[in-house]
């Protein structure tokens, strides 16, 4: 399930093998020999510590965050195999209570983040302290991020020649050839194959089974007894499944903007509903740019915006903008609109623009990126095709695919046949599959755990947060209603940080499911 890392809404383990026979408490059906091996790493971990220094120049972060790193398994079940460095980035909890100088506030230990992909960094979550959303968290709070696996400098993982991933303008069809179809199958496979090549036998262990473990032993590095993780998108997928690998092992955990955890879902078919959800909101930006036809002058209905749009991309076709903006560099801008509201202004103002003759705005906001984000953005793909491709069964039948989403884009078209590519290397992927857990949690099995979700997110639809409120007992739901922003934690909303707040700070959570008011809507730019 592609999801954009969430960013800020306001800026918006033993020393030596353990024996062969299982442990007392250690389970011993499937997965018991990586759980003896998380043991294991947790256990070195914990002993050897994180030594912190000066973060690694590549990711251009201030002097105030230090960083260091977490050696793991690369395979849990041989614990002192190959092993791999994680990175991990901390600031200090300040003590200082933004509401009273004088009051000195207690640290709480660590609050570990997970931004979500899988593929995205959560290196630069400390900073999030120096946002007024964040300081009574950041008081009591040391707060912790860190690039998973395979997410640079986390052993890196490519699948290609970062040259070639950010190419020139690309067509985006609704309803694409059969021609079409055919040529971007085979691109699929070609990349499914480079990430075997480029690999190896190494591919088959980059899944979120051993995130979630790697999570465990940051936990024992960092010296926590027990976690308090916050995990966004589909960062909530990995704290669900380390709350049933290692329940004992949580304190706090909030999952905001949920990925459903439904194993029959993971992931084919919850890539189907995301694609669904898209349109929805597709349709919410349209409606917002109507409303304010007086400054885009895109239309007063949405469907003169659409017409307005499919002009766009029309003429994007016959001629890129600035040699870098074809039809899928144009509906990708608009997609990260669908994610995040606080997009909605400078995207209508750079489509308004180009229908007036303007190409800048949306050359700045849709055109090629440089060598360097090159590079990253190719390790993030290359990670978020990895994870989910390893972590479930995907059809290897092109036809499944192709009758599946020709009948969902004939009512979704605005995002289908762009979900189907971006996944499609999953049907010739050539790294053994996992079998997704089927999480669930039983009264006092896990302390109560906070979900919220926005109603109208269409990267993680809000039915994955009712099946994971269902799953976990004891958790409470926060629904931010009639709005759709993805990540609604530490953002404008003072209801939803107010919940946050009471949960992280003081252990409260509402004695049921509650709501809150929607947040304001953009403002238009003229």
């Amino acid at each position: 399930m592609r999801a954009a890392a969430l960013y800020c809404a306001a800026g918006s383990l033993l020393l030596t093998t353990l024996a062969a026979a299982p442990a007392a408490g250690t389970p011993a059906g499937p997965g018991a020999t990586e759980a003896r091996g998380a043991a294991v790493a947790a256990r070195r971990a914990a002993a050897a510590g994180i030594e912190f220094g000066r973060c690694p120049a590549s990711e251009d972060l201030p002097a105030t965050v230090r960083c260091g790193t977490v050696t793991v398994p690369l395979d849990y079940a041989h614990p002192d195999g190959k092993r791999i460095e994680l990175t991990v980035s901390r600031v200090r909890a300040t003590h200082k209570d933004p509401d009273d100088d004088r009051r000195e506030v207690p640290r709480q230990g660590a609050l570990l983040h997970n931004p979500g992909g899988p593929g995205a960094s959560g290196l630069y979550f400390p900073l999030v302290g120096m946002v007024p959303e964040w300081k009574r968290i950041a008081a009591a709070y040391d707060l912790v991020g860190y690039a998973p696996r395979g997410v640079a400098p986390s052993a890196p993982l490519s699948c290609q020649d970062p040259g070639g991933f950010i190419e020139g303008p690309r067509p985006a069809p609704t309803q694409p050839t059969d021609a079409y179809k055919k040529q971007r199958a085979a691109e699929a496979e070609a990349y499914a194959r480079g990430c075997a090549d480029r690999a190896g036998d190494a591919l088959r262990h980059y899944h979120s089974l051993n995130n979630a473990r790697d999570l465990e032993v940051v936990r024992a590095a960092l010296g926590e007894e027990r976690l308090t993780f916050m995990g966004a998108s589909y960062g909530t997928y990995l704290g669900a499944l380390y709350a049933e690998l290692f329940p004992s092992r949580v304190r706090r955990m909030v999952f905001d903007s949920v990925v459903n955890p439904d194993p029959e879902r993971v992931w084919y078919r919850n890539n189907l509903a995301q694609s669904e959800a898209f349109e929805d909101r597709w349709g919410d930006f349209k409606k917002w740019i109507a409303g304010h036809d007086a400054v885009y002058g895109l239309g007063d209905t949405p469907q003169e915006v659409q017409k307005g749009y499919e002009e766009a991309s029309a003429r994007l076709a016959a001629e890129p903008a600035g040699g870098t903006v074809g039809p899928a560099q144009l509906q990708g801008a608009m997609l990260k609109a669908a994610y995040y509201d606080d997009y909605w202004p400078h995207r209508a103002e750079a489509l308004s623009a180009y229908l007036k003759g303007d190409p800048q705005p949306l050359i700045d906001q849709a055109g090629t990126h440089p060598k360097e984000s090159a590079v990253e953005s190719e390790n993030s793909s290359a990670v978020y095709t990895a994870v989910e491709c390893n972590d479930a069964p995907w059809p290897a039948d092109f036809e499944v695919w192709d009758r599946d989403n020709t009948r969902l884009a004939r009512r979704a078209p605005f995002e289908t046949w762009d979900n189907v590519w971006t996944n499609l290397p999953c049907a010739y992927w050539r790294a053994p599959r996992q079998d997704p857990l089927d999480v669930r949690t039983g009264p006092g099995e896990l302390p109560p755990t906070l979900i919220m979700a926005a109603e109208r997110d269409a990267a993680t639809p809000y039915e994955g947060a009712l099946e994971l409120r269902r799953r976990l007992s004891g958790s409470v739901l926060v629904t931010e209603r009639d709005t759709g922003t993805h990540g609604i934690g530490g953002g404008p909303n003072t209801c939803v940080n107010g919940h946050l707040e009471a949960y992280l700070l003081r252990g409260r959570l509402p004695a049921r499911d509650t709501s809150c008011a929607p947040r304001p809507a953009p403002e238009p730019r003229a």
